[in-house]
């Protein structure tokens, strides 16, 4: 086929017949302000723990620094729009919020797939070489497909549609052959800040950035560590991403519910029950999560993010879910079962407190940390709260003489005893 607008049209028509629901094309040079915002933005290390940003920077500054013989980058974008409201879930404390595009199947297994459909298509059809990229590849897939006109990226930095709102799944064909470019899409955004400001730990330092340090979908799904104790309040029960910014977004109202089967909710995954996800071990976490997503955090990070959330549930029913992984293998998970049950029963956190022989030092930080603040709340409430804490050693100060008996007697002592023990018995 030698008619290079004929060949696109085809090409356009090859992919909606397996799905897709926006196509366009986009010039290898597309995007050259896309380099100084991605320095910036490593720079300011922003990117947090996500080495593979730096290691891969050179070769995602333009898609020819990945491949030099691309000539055209054909986008393509698969609407996954939820059929409930993904806000609604956070006001049910004791259930799990799971961001919507990861309680179906994976997305990057289901989309590769295609996409390989459609590079063979379009070599046998027209010759030339292609390669195809989902998500893992050092592709900058949301300049690329601001350029090829899909959408813009909004002020949350993804990407928006006017027929689908913010929810888009995207992937890419680079190809040796000249295909006509489309024209990029333009910002309409205007001054709405919706996006900007229902974030709950201000991940944006301004419109167009993003400090992935405090977004919590960075959080919960690539930080491998303890999660930083100033933002697990601000959590809520989201265990697995957060859909905040993308669900407020006015042009959602365009949108429409995704068609493709295998990324719709599983019933499983709408609103699970916090403590049944904190009671699954490692091979009944691999079985809920077959195929999905979610599987990639591992088990104990996903057990850290259920921890949080049930420290934050109010509920202190769950309480016992956090009592029993004090006790876990994992430091993450034990440091987030002392967070977790401060927040919930600080007398059953005191009761624990003399029987820790804690060798881990973040673990030991997460218990100095709790009955740190059981001791500062006593102090600013002597009457009701010293009498609440005694169980632990929390006494008001002596009215006069010497403060070492209050010293000795508090709970960050009491926990440096027991873990000083610990070490002298190893």
């Amino acid at each position: 086929m030698n008619d290079r607008a004929a060949l696109k049209s085809a090409l356009i028509g090859e992919a909606r017949a397996l799905g897709f629901d926006a196509v366009g094309v986009a010039r290898p040079d597309a995007i050259p302000q896309a380099k100084d915002r991605l320095l910036q933005f490593l720079a300011e290390g922003a990117h947090g723990d996500m080495d593979w940003l730096a290691s891969t920077a050179e070769r995602r500054t333009s898609p020819r620094a990945l491949w030099s013989e691309v000539r055209s980058i054909v986008m393509l974008g698969l609407n996954y729009g939820t059929d409930e409201d993904p806000l609604a879930i956070l006001q049910k404390r004791t259930r799990a919020a799971i961001s919507a595009y990861a309680k179906g199947d994976d997305y990057r297994e289901l989309i590769k797939k295609k996409l390989k459909q459609i590079a063979r298509w379009l070599v046998s059809t027209a010759g030339g070489d292609v390669k195809v990229f989902v998500d893992t590849a050092a592709v900058m897939e949301k300049p690329l497909a601001a350029a090829a006109g899909l959408g813009w990226q909004g002020k949350h930095t993804n990407v928006v549609s006017r027929e689908f709102g913010s929810w888009l799944f995207l992937g890419a064909i680079f190809t040796t052959l000249d295909l006509p470019a489309d024209t990029p899409a333009d910002d309409s955004c205007g001054s709405c800040r919706a996006c900007l400001e229902i974030c709950p730990t201000n991940a944006f330092p301004a419109p167009y950035r993003l400090d992935a340090r405090k977004c919590i979908s960075y959080l919960t799904i690539e930080h491998k560590g303890p999660i930083p104790r100033e933002l697990r309040p601000l959590m809520g029960n989201r265990i697995f991403g957060c859909d905040d910014c993308l669900a407020v977004c006015p042009w959602n109202k365009f949108a429409k519910a995704g068609h493709e089967v295998k990324l719709q909710a599983r019933e499983a995954l709408r609103a699970p029950d916090l403590a049944e996800l904190a009671r699954l071990d490692d091979a009944q976490f691999r079985a809920l999560f077959s195929k999905s997503p979610v599987k990639r955090t591992g088990h104990d990070r996903f057990i850290r993010n259920v921890l949080i959330a049930i420290g934050n549930s109010d509920d202190v029913s769950l309480a016992p879910e956090a009592v029993r992984l004090l006790d876990d293998e994992s430091p993450l998970v034990r440091g987030a079962a002392v967070w977790a049950l401060g927040k919930l029963d600080k007398n059953a956190l005191c009761s624990r407190a003399d029987q820790r022989a804690e060798q881990d030092v973040s673990v030991h930080e997460e218990w100095m940390a709790a009955l740190s603040a059981l001791s500062s709340q006593a102090n600013e409430a002597r009457r009701g709260t010293a009498a609440e804490l005694r169980c632990c050693g929390v006494r008001s100060p002596p009215s006069q003489g010497p403060q070492q008996s209050a010293a000795q007697n508090s709970p960050t002592a009491a926990i440096s005893r027991s873990i000083s023990s610990g070490r002298e018995r190893r």
